[in-house]
């Protein structure tokens, strides 16, 4: 039989966990062998609902009332919301407006970024007691690498517990957590039963625990990402399983390594301590290409929006913002402009973003793509408040 049509599975086992090889081909017939290490013994640390949560408790009086971190007015935009607001449908990186009209009694408390960035430190001082490994996402998530920790615990389980038991001692705020043998399956453990969350997902159980997952909760599938799965008739793991390799990375590029990768429990990616970030950026893939300018900029509103929430998220503030078009027929394009202030507003984010627009040729065929980019980060010293 020809080894090109031949799918392979190999398993081997020694002190150091089970290594699966997984071996396809790619359109161009070479052959890929992926290796599921489950040595690891990786925990993601997610403060629950964490601006909210300081606020709470810096203010007792507003326990139980839905709030909401943000400016209220205009185009103020939630950075984060309690549970009591998220009953109503309130969530971060949506417009303040909107967030009213869902909860008319919802409270709005400005964002204190500084008393932030100091709970921040007391909980990265707490992860220091296990291990030097840690990979700060932003402000109130983290990686940690406990294969080998300082205080000589076996499972990694009891390193979270530990964790979560010390937060809740010295700070007064919950956080909830996952534990596994890899990143992307810690962080999907660390969302599984929040608020207060522990979960674990054991290397023999993580296929299984993976198929029951929808296509939106992998990494890199977003609203036009899902979009395009579901066309393909793809909703859940089982069905992206079942696709092969060369469709995968035909239809979504290198994306589709990490889909096939991810969804048979691989993930190799080291936790790594150090993370100095450059630049905060999002941007929209149309599912329909787009000519109307107007239209353009109704959507370059939204992308900034939801920007502003992750520049609050991640505690990033910088005074370049980059505007970046995709054309129909692929050609990409950027403009970029450095202010004297940050951009720490979404209206003085778009007016900057609206002259660079106003720079752009827009081509009869349209846009397929808009994204805006924060960069050119300042120093701790002259750093302001966001919002």
């Amino acid at each position: 039989m020809n080894p090109k049509h031949i799918a392979q599975t190999a398993y081997t086992r020694d002190n150091k966990g089970v290594s699966e090889d997984f071996r396809n081909l790619s359109s161009a017939d070479e052959e890929i062998v992926l290796k599921r290490d489950t040595s690891r013994k990786i925990v993601h640390i997610d403060m629950d609902a964490f601006f909210a949560s300081v606020e709470e408790h810096d203010n007792p009086e507003l326990k139980g009332k839905p709030i909401a971190v943000g400016h209220g007015e205009g185009r103020g935009v939630v950075a984060t919301a309690n549970y009591e607001a998220r009953k109503f449908g309130v969530k971060s990186a949506m417009p303040s407006l909107r967030a009213k009209e869902l909860c008319p009694q919802l409270i709005f408390v400005p964002a204190r970024i500084r008393r932030y960035k100091e709970v921040s430190g007391q909980v990265q001082e707490i992860f220091r007691r296990y291990t030097g490994l840690i990979e700060p996402l932003s402000l109130d998530e983290a990686f940690l690498d406990v294969t080998v920790n300082k205080k000589g615990i076996a499972l990694g389980v009891e390193v979270a517990k530990d964790i979560k038991r010390a937060i809740r001692e010295e700070t007064g705020l919950i956080a909830s957590a996952g534990v596994s043998y890899n990143k992307f399956l810690a962080k999907i453990a660390s969302d599984w039963r929040k608020p207060d969350g522990l979960c674990t997902i054991h290397p023999d159980r993580a296929l299984a625990f993976i198929d029951t997952l929808p296509i939106e909760a992998f990494w890199g599938v977003g609203p036009v990402t899902a979009k395009r799965f579901h066309d393909m008739g793809v909703s859940d793991a089982k069905a992206l399983r079942a696709l092969s390799l060369s469709t995968l990375t035909a239809r979504f590029g290198s994306a589709g390594v990490i889909f096939y990768k991810c969804v048979r429990g691989i993930d190799d990616r080291p936790v790594r301590p150090s993370r100095d970030r450059k630049s905060v950026g999002c941007e929209r893939t149309l599912p329909h290409d787009l000519a109307d300018r107007e239209l353009i900029e109704h959507l370059m509103t939204e992308v900034a929006v939801e920007l502003m929430a992750r520049l609050v998220r991640a505690d990033f503030v910088g005074r370049t913002l980059t505007l970046k078009l995709r054309y129909a027929d692929f050609t990409t394009r950027t403009r970029a402009v450095s202010v004297e202030f940050p951009f720490n507003t979404v209206d003085a984010m778009l007016d900057e973003a609206k002259k660079l627009l106003a720079g752009f040729p827009i081509p009869r065929r349209g846009i397929r793509l808009l994204g805006l980019t924060v960069s050119s980060p300042l120093d701790d010293s002259d750093e302001p408040t966001l919002f």
